[in-house]
Parts: C-alpha cells; structure tokens; sequence
C-alpha cells in the first residue's frame, strides 16, 4: 500500500471522528460529557459550552474534509497539524482543572498526536512529490554559436 493511501485512509479517519464527536456533542452533549476527563461539569445553562466543542469539532471536520475531497492535500497536511492544537488544549485544560490524568493523555493526548503525525504524514508526502530526482532533471540548455562573420 502506498505511502499516499495509507495517509488518505488517516485523514479521511480523523475527519470522520471528528464528525462524530461534533455530531455528538450537539445532540446528546450530557452523554458525551462525562468521557471529556473533567471533575465537573457545568451546571444549568452551563451546559451550553459542550455544544460549543460541537461546533468546533464539527468547523474543524469541515475545513479537513473540504481540503481531502478537493486535494488539496498539503494544505490538509498544515490543517492537520493546527487542529492537533484542539485536543492537544483539551489534554491541558483536563490537566490543569484535576482532571483525570488517564482521560487526559489517553484520550486527549493520543488523539493529538495521531493527527499531528496523519499531518506531518501528508506533509511528507508532498514534500517528496516537489522535489524532482537528478536522473530527471532537465539538462542544461544549449547556447547557440555565433555564426561566422563574413569580412
């Protein structure tokens, strides 16, 4: 399997996991919440914020999914590596409110780091497509003689 494959069926994975948990977050974020790693929860209207990580998850799934589908494939490689930043601040923000330690890099942290190395991937990728190897490269061109001039 090629290396362009292999980085395809990854992203097209993240992109689906992150619509699902957008997907999630906005239908039934109170079944949702209690795997996010935090001791608590919001109480009230506070509930609020858990549709706003769906509308985030699910804007982040769009800008991935709009990149893979119209192959634009090292802008998904940058995109990758920016929405890595997402889980990689909820491991943080779990961390830093006593959260559960294992939710936070088990969860959160893993999830970081697959679609940064799916991003670095990608990048990889494209970065060998650019370069063209020496056997192909174009040789030099031909600069003509002046012709002879007749005196």
């Amino acid at each position: 399997m090629s290396l362009k494959r292999i980085n395809t069926v990854l992203a097209i994975a993240v992109v689906l996991f992150t619509f699902y948990l957008g997907v999630s977050f906005l239908l039934s974020p109170e079944t949702q919440a209690p795997g996010f790693g935090l001791p608590s929860w919001p109480s009230g209207d506070g509930g609020g914020f858990l549709v706003v990580k769906g509308n985030r998850e699910n804007a982040m799934g769009l800008a991935m999914g709009i990149l893979l589908v119209t192959g634009h494939r090292r802008a998904l490689g940058q995109v990758l590596l920016m929405v890595a930043v997402a889980p990689f601040s909820d491991m943080i923000t779990v961390l830093a409110h006593h959260g559960s330690t294992s939710a936070a890099f088990g969860i959160h942290g893993l999830t970081s780091a697959l679609i940064a190395t799916t991003g670095l991937l990608i990048l990889r990728e494209t970065g060998k497509a650019r370069k063209v190897p020496e056997s192909a490269a174009v040789p030099e061109a031909v600069v003509p003689v002046p012709a002879a001039h007749s005196v």
